[in-house]
């Protein structure tokens, strides 16, 4: 059985958070909460949060801990732009974009992982 968490409009740009998503894509659960904790970056705390979001899941629902549980899919996609403008040189006005994120996260047991 598969257990999903979502979470949207993250304030970190999804350039920024897809190098971590690739780390503990694949992983055990507890060894992505493990190396996200350790981990002394502040983008890592909503990636953490949706995997604890998602393992709650699995628990309430399927009776799973984290320890039986494998991130099947993790995907952080871009959402909206917020475009402003903050002052440049000579009077100019430089525009800046500020990038939201949306992220999901799959996770399923193993023991259903190595039958497949």
């Amino acid at each position: 059985m598969q257990y999903v968490a979502k979470a949207k409009f993250v304030r970190y740009s999804p350039y920024k958070l897809r190098p971590l998503a690739d780390v503990i894509r694949g992983k055990n659960v507890q060894y992505a909460l493990d190396w996200l904790s350790t981990c002394s970056l502040q983008k890592a705390v909503p990636i953490q949060k949706i995997i604890k979001s998602a393992a709650a899941n699995a628990f309430q629902l399927g009776k799973l801990e984290a320890g039986h549980l494998v991130v099947k899919e993790i995907r952080i996609d871009q959402g909206p732009i917020f475009r402003y403008f903050k002052p440049g040189a000579m009077g100019r006005a430089n525009p800046q974009k500020k990038r939201l994120s949306h992220m999901s996260v799959i996770v399923e047991s193993i023991e259903k992982k190595k039958e497949a």
